[in-house]
Formats: structure tokens, sequence, C-alpha cells
């Protein structure tokens, strides 16, 4: 049995409205409204594609999912025309990234052949997490658990969905739920 008393029924009441409030506050965002910055040390603006499709993906160059970054080059070629930007945001939260923007950058185009925008390297996950995925983690209810994880963001700036490492950005999953986002109000 719990005996509730008053002290602690406020604190339940208070933590419950903090709750709707984080909520509420993450609801009325979207994804445009972040910021971040560059590989290249520049400001890095979602605002800038407003309107177009994201396909957010946390990378890192030492893990063995790291070949995702040939299946996001594929999905940026192939769907850029149609509004799709795909956005690489390094972190070395699970000590497979290294911590140096130029390393990074070099890495991702030399192996990989990257030229889609990827930001500085960020921390995804905890409560030092970069402010977008948190609200992204709010959003969809799917925090980042793992080297690439994906957000795709529609049009309206609001996550469609998660996706897992698992998940390659080619797979038939993924190319259905972004081509479904691009038909969307487009």
């Amino acid at each position: 049995m719990v005996i509730v008393n008053r002290r602690t029924a406020s604190a339940w009441i208070a933590s419950a409205l903090a709750c709707s409030v984080t909520t509420a506050r993450a609801a009325d965002v979207r994804a445009f409204d972040f910021d971040f910055m560059s590989l290249e040390g520049e400001p890095m603006p979602l605002s800038q594609w407003k309107g177009k499709v994201l396909l957010v993906a946390n990378t890192a160059s030492f893990c063995g999912f790291t070949g995702q970054y040939a299946d996001l080059v594929d999905v940026w070629r192939a769907y850029e025309q149609a509004g799709l930007v795909v956005i690489g945001a390094p972190s070395n939260d699970f000590r497979q990234e290294s911590e140096d923007a130029k390393e990074i950058k070099s890495f991702c185009e030399l192996t990989y052949g990257v030229e889609f925008p990827m930001t500085e390297p960020v921390h995804v996950t905890g409560d030092q997490a970069h402010p977008f995925f948190k609200w992204a983690a709010l959003q969809s209810g799917r925090g980042v658990t793992w080297n690439f994880n994906k957000y795709l963001i529609g049009r309206d700036g609001n996550v469609i969905t998660w996706m897992s490492s698992a998940t390659r950005p080619t797979s038939a999953r993924a190319r259905r739920e972004i081509e479904a986002a691009l038909a969307a109000g487009a």
C-alpha cells in the first residue's frame, strides 16, 4: 500500500505538469527551428531546408553500421531532386567516432563520397544531447539507441518515423517512408 501525503501528491502533480508542458512545447516546435554547426564550422540552421523532407542520421566512422554511409549517399542522390535532404550528425556517444571534424570530413568524403550536409560532432543521447535529438526523441517516442538511428522529418517539420540501425536507408521500408513523405504536401 502506498501512502500519499500532501508533499508527495504535490510533487507528483508538479512532475506531471512539467511533463505535459515539455510535451506541449515539443509539439509546438518543428525540426526547422533547430540549428547545428557544420563539419566546416559554419552555422547550419535547419530552417534553410524548410519545406523539404529531412532524413537525419546520427553517424560514426568506426561502427559495424558505418557502411550505411554508402546507403545514405545512394538515397541522397536518388531523392535529392524530389526534395529530400540527408543530414549526417556524427557522434562519439557510443565511442566509435573521432572528435576531430576534419578527420570525420576526410573519412566520409574519401571513403564514401559523402556530399550531403554533415553537422559537427554532437551528443545524441542523455542530458548533453543536442536539442534536436531531445526533441526528435520526444516527438517520435524513440530516442537514439545506437549509431545510424534515423529520423525522417516531413515537409511540415514533424517527425514521421524513427528507424533503427538495422533499417538500412535503402531498404524497402525506408524507401516507402521517404517516398510517402516526399509525396505528401508536394
